[in-house]
């Protein structure tokens, strides 16, 4: 697998002001980048319990 290929942008809202989740295909951990202007982050996405939100990997 290229590193290309290792991340899926699977959520995208907005133009300006950009909120995109994204997931490793490699591990199912999920990111969520998110850019306003010249700034912007990414970072992993937890779910309530403070737990990394994981996307299971359908190849395995």
């Amino acid at each position: 697998m290229s590193k290309s290929e290792r991340f899926e942008k699977v959520y995208s809202q907005g133009s300006l002001t950009v909120t995109e989740i994204w997931v490793d295909k490699e591990t199912g951990v999920n990111y969520i980048f998110h850019a306003s202007g010249y700034s912007g982050g990414m970072t992993v996405l937890l779910d309530k319990d403070g737990k990394p939100v994981i996307t299971p990997n359908e190849d395995k």
